[in-house]
């Protein structure tokens, strides 16, 4: 390799300012691969780890968890991937994973390679959102929270929910696009969802039947959600967006018995789960690397490709950055303040200085 240093997005401390650096370039261990960052996505949680102080616990930190670009280096014990193979991950909250960096590793179970014809920029708006709707929907690991239904890869799985009403809020985000189209594939019916009118074509597209305008009210949503529904109990709902309205909102449409799968912090208070105890709410983490996610992690990446060939997964729309890594921190201000139907992607190899 020509140089044994990178340039990398560097979150110094705590609640620190974001800083483009040098780094070393990390080797693989035996079941690793180094890959050639080519497009990283922007998520939330990049954000809230700067400002809450989150789920990094060790500084310096390089932060990404979106990444597409090609394999330059593999471990002895991999047989899965060779150098120059394109594919696509999810990135880790340590330095080595990160994908805000030129250089990454990763554990080559848990890369999916890019079919022909798909860009390193659409495939990299993918691997957080499918995880965290993959790892919310389908984790069977007696220690994490889902909702532990079959997944798609098991032939039941296919069948098992056909005709069943799905309730996703905020169905624009990446995860919201990502739910909708595993619903689909799960044949759930209707499929319900809430976004801005003008991305009701995008997520009928992908599979959505029924798209509410968000900013009804909560009395006028449960409303709408009811008469769609029609008398069939709603018991699956996943709140993509996870504020205290839109969680509301989806807890009060489930029917006793139902499941609430939400991405952030619960704002359900005890006395409205002793209401109706028999409802469920689980709060995903939505990372492959952990122990208790690995195992569906692993044969979620065995599938992705296979489906955006098939075009069962489609990616989101992606907006890209110029400056490379420098880009970072204005993008993720944007997606702070609100930013859906598209991703924010960056090609860290642009960067200068």
């Amino acid at each position: 390799m020509a140089s044994l240093t990178q340039k990398a997005l560097i979150l110094p401390a705590k609640q620190g300012k974001f800083v483009v650096g040098s780094t070393i370039i990390p080797s693989p261990g035996p079941q690793e691969v180094l890959v050639r960052v080519e497009s990283a996505a922007l998520n939330p949680v990049e954000w809230k780890i700067q400002a809450y102080g989150v789920f990094v616990s060790s500084y310096p930190a390089v932060l990404g968890t979106d990444g597409a670009g090609i394999v330059e280096d593999i471990g002895s014990d991999v047989t899965t991937l060779a150098k120059g193979d394109r594919i696509f991950w999810q990135g880790f909250f340590e330095p080595q994973y990160g994908t805000f960096q030129q250089y990454a590793l990763v554990p080559a179970e848990l890369t999916a390679k890019i079919p022909s014809g798909f860009s390193f920029d659409e495939v990299a708006t993918l691997p957080v959102a499918i995880a965290t709707a993959v790892l919310g929907m389908y984790n069977h690991h007696p220690s994490f929270k889902s909702a532990h239904f079959i997944p798609p890869w098991e032939e039941s799985g296919l069948t098992a929910y056909a005709g069943k009403p799905a309730l996703i809020m905020g169905g624009a985000s990446s995860v919201g696009q990502s739910v909708i189209q595993l619903a689909r594939l799960a044949k759930f019916s209707p499929i319900i969802t809430t976004a801005s009118p003008r991305n009701a074509p995008l997520l009928t597209s992908l599979g959505a039947t029924h798209v509410l305008d968000r900013h009804l009210s909560h009395s006028d949503l449960l409303f709408q959600i009811a008469s769609i529904t029609a008398g069939t109990a709603l018991t699956f709902a996943y709140d993509a967006i996870a504020d205290p309205d839109t969680q509301h909102v989806a807890f009060d449409a489930l029917a006793s018995g139902g499941t609430l799968i939400i991405t952030w912090d619960k704002a359900i208070s005890a006395a409205e789960q002793m209401a109706d105890e028999s409802k469920t709410i689980v709060e995903v983490f939505a990372s492959v690397y952990v122990p208790e996610g690995r195992e569906t992690g692993v044969a979620m990446f065995k599938h992705l490709s296979g489906w955006l060939e098939s075009g069962a997964l489609k990616s989101n729309n992606v907006e890209v950055l110029p400056g490379g890594l420098s880009a970072i921190p204005a993008g993720l201000e944007r997606v702070r303040k609100g930013l859906n139907a598209t991703k924010l992607v960056v090609h860290p190899q642009e960067t200068t200085g």
